[in-house]
């Protein structure tokens, strides 16, 4: 069946982190911690479907107030396909030189910030533009994508450097760098791709070492909880002070 063998390949890359990455991913939660425990930021960034794990941190139930979502909507919803905001104007987008530069025009930082960028092939200039940007403005970059995979896949931007060859960390998301795992018979393309489950997976391993950091240093957490469970009478408070600390931080940005 090949719906199991999706299922393996999936566990495949999940155990090759594992195997591989809990340094680096260390490394990275331990700039993270740095960041938000001086009332900093966590920005994160990635386009198209590597917006699915910034989405997936913050606000989610059982993240915590510290990231800071930086998603385009050009660069994201095209769930029309064709069309208004369609697939040929995100391909586009995504490899047009400048245009990171203008995202980054759109917010204001500080250096003792940190991004977190996801790029599958780290080839695009738009990500890579925001990662130049930030490093310009002192900030860490930090990004997670299939690093190992990228290597000698020559980049659109006129650097000539990937983003991984930029970035200050990179930890690998372990995964073929063509992302589709399973073979079809009669087609010439695979199918079942697992990046954005490496990259969710790798999301939760690297915020919940953020958290374990700060927790051990004794900084207090806005956890954002959830509000659906039978006999809770202070979740929508937790919740309330959560979105209010998010509230009084993001106004710097």
């Amino acid at each position: 069946m090949l719906s199991l063998e999706w299922l393996a390949n999936a566990r495949g890359i999940m155990q090759k982190i594992e195997e591989t990455q809990l340094e680096n991913i260390k490394e990275a939660a331990s700039i993270m911690a740095d960041s938000i425990e001086s009332n900093n930021w966590v920005h994160t960034f990635g386009c198209g479907h590597a917006t699915i794990p910034v989405e997936e941190m913050y606000p989610r139930i059982g993240g915590f107030v510290g990231f800071h979502p930086m998603v385009e909507l050009p660069m994201t919803f095209f769930t029309g396909i064709t069309g208004q905001m369609g697939i040929h104007q995100f391909l586009f987008l995504e490899r047009a030189e400048g245009y990171g530069d203008a995202i980054m025009k759109a917010y204001n930082f500080n250096e003792k910030d940190c991004i977190w960028i996801f790029s599958h092939t780290g080839i695009n200039n738009v990500n890579i533009d925001v990662a130049l940007r930030a490093k310009e403005l002192g900030m860490k970059v930090i990004v997670y994508g299939s690093a190992a995979e990228a290597k000698g896949k020559v980049t659109r931007h006129p650097s000539g450097k990937t983003i991984f060859e930029i970035a200050d960390i990179v930890v690998d998301s372990c995964v073929p760098v063509v992302d589709a795992s399973v073979n079809l018979k009669n087609h010439q393309d695979k199918i079942g791709p697992v990046s954005t489950l490496a990259f969710v997976t790798l999301v939760w391993m690297t915020v919940t070492t953020v958290a374990e950091i700060l927790a051990d240093r004794g900084v207090q957490l806005f956890i954002h909880p959830s509000h659906n469970v039978p006999g809770d009478t202070t979740a929508q408070e937790r919740l309330d002070a959560c979105l209010a600390e998010y509230k009084k931080r993001v106004a710097s940005v």
